[in-house]
C-alpha cells in the first residue's frame, strides 16, 4: 500500500484543546535503513510496520502494517536497544483532515511534528494556524533517524 504523507513542525500547543484523541506511543527499529522495519506500541495495540524508500520529494512510499500480539511487541521492543523513540501522538480534525501531532519526550522533548495523510498527491488542505515549517523528505524528521540519534537537534536552527 502506498503512503503520501506531508510532515510539519508545530509552532504552538494550540491544537491541545481540539484533539480528540491523545495516545502514547513507545516505538523502536529492528532495521532502520531501506526498508524499515518498526515495532510500535500505541495504546493497548501493537504493530509491526515496514516502510520502503520514499519517493525523492520524500512525499510517498509504500508501508505494510499489521497488528501483533502486546507481548510479542514488547519482546520485539526490548531487541531495538537504544533505537527507540517515545511520544503522545494527538489526533486533531481540522476542516476535513485528520491530523497526527506527535509531542516526543524523553531525549527528543521539546520537539514537535504534525503529521497529515493524503489520498492523493495533488489533494488539497488547509494548514491549521499551529502548523510551522514543513519538514516533508527531511531525513533529519525521519523517525528512524530521531531514533538512531542521542537528542534531537534542530537542522533548522
Amino acid at each position: 500500500m502506498k503512503e503520501i504523507e506531508r510532515k510539519f513542525l508545530v509552532r504552538s500547543m494550540d491544537f491541545i484543546p481540539e484533539a480528540t484523541e491523545a495516545l502514547p506511543i513507545d516505538q523502536g527499529y529492528l532495521h532502520a535503513d531501506s526498508p524499515t522495519v518498526r515495532v510500535r506500541r500505541r495504546g493497548a495495540k501493537a504493530f509491526l510496520t515496514i516502510k520502503g524508500r520514499s519517493d525523492a520529494s520524500g512525499l510517498v512510499r509504500d508501508e505494510y502494517e499489521y497488528e501483533i500480539p502486546l507481548a510479542d511487541a514488547e519482546a520485539l521492543l526490548t531487541l531495538c536497544g537504544e533505537r527507540r523513540l517515545t511520544k503522545v501522538r494527538h489526533l486533531v480534525p481540522y476542516r476535513g483532515h485528520v491530523w497526527e501531532v506527535d509531542v516526543f519526550a524523553g531525549r527528543h522533548e521539546g520537539l514537535c511534528l504534525a503529521e497529515i495523510e493524503l489520498s492523493d498527491i495533488e489533494e488539497s488542505f488547509e494548514l491549521p494556524p499551529w502548523v510551522g515549517e514543513e519538514v516533508t523528505g527531511d531525513p533529519n524528521y525521519y523517525n528512524s533517524v530521531l531514533a538512531e540519534s542521542k537528542q534531537y537537534v534542530s537542522a533548522r536552527g
